[in-house]
């Protein structure tokens, strides 16, 4: 299975509406500014070719520390000498995910968005086409996807740079760290946060998660 390349590898028009964003973020934030000095130039990771394989990352992902998930994820992909596919994954024996590391309600989750994409429940071939409340209400009818993880697909996958996931831990944490804030902001609160941003929310939010996850000086 290959990926595409990082986000500073997109064509340049997409590199400069990334530019474009960063500053638009920084101009209308004072505190965002400071951070974005601090932690570079955006780059989120590698897009996946398939869509079905970038959703089974973002299941494996749910609730887990990036270093756990990373190896239980190795681990699943293993099982397919041939690649990950829906129809591969319904092929698995019985309880063989488990013997990966992936949980009970991960595997079912999994089974279940194989199915629904083999079945024409959930199809996958134009979510390209798709706005994003669409879309999320359509990855939704799949067990174990919440708004979250399609969420995550939009912003990680599709690079949508609208998209601004308020009940994201992370993303609260570092709003609260960036505005020197004591306590959390709440979804709520944040959702109203955020408007300033339109239409680059999700620039703001991944330097929220820059915010958590370096030491820089902010």
């Amino acid at each position: 299975m290959t990926s595409r390349g990082p986000l500073q590898t997109d064509p340049p028009a997409a590199q400069n509406e990334l530019l474009r964003g960063t500053r638009l973020v920084a101009r209308r934030d004072p505190a965002m500014a400071r951070l974005i000095k601090a932690a570079g130039p955006i780059e989120l990771r590698d897009a996946f070719d398939d869509s079905f394989a970038a959703l089974v990352r973002s299941i494996m992902y749910q609730q887990l520390a990036g270093a756990a998930a990373a190896t239980i994820h190795g681990r699943f992909l293993n099982l397919f000498a041939d690649g990950l596919s829906p129809a591969a994954a319904l092929a698995l024996p019985e309880g063989i995910m488990r013997t990966a590391g992936v949980s009970g309600a991960k595997a079912a989750a999994i089974t279940d968005l194989a199915r629904k994409v083999e079945d024409g429940t959930v199809p996958l071939h134009d979510v390209d086409s798709l706005s994003d409340d669409d879309l999320v209400a359509r990855l939704v009818q799949v067990r174990g996807i919440g708004r979250w993880t399609a969420e995550m697909f939009l912003i990680f996958q599709l690079r949508r740079l609208d998209v601004w996931p308020v009940d994201d831990y992370g993303v609260r944490k570092g709003w609260a760290l960036a505005h020197k804030l004591k306590d959390l902001p709440t979804p709520r609160a944040l959702q109203v946060e955020g408007d300033r941003f339109r239409p680059f929310r999700t620039i703001a939010a991944w330097y929220c998660w820059r915010a958590v996850d370096t030491v820089l000086p902010i």
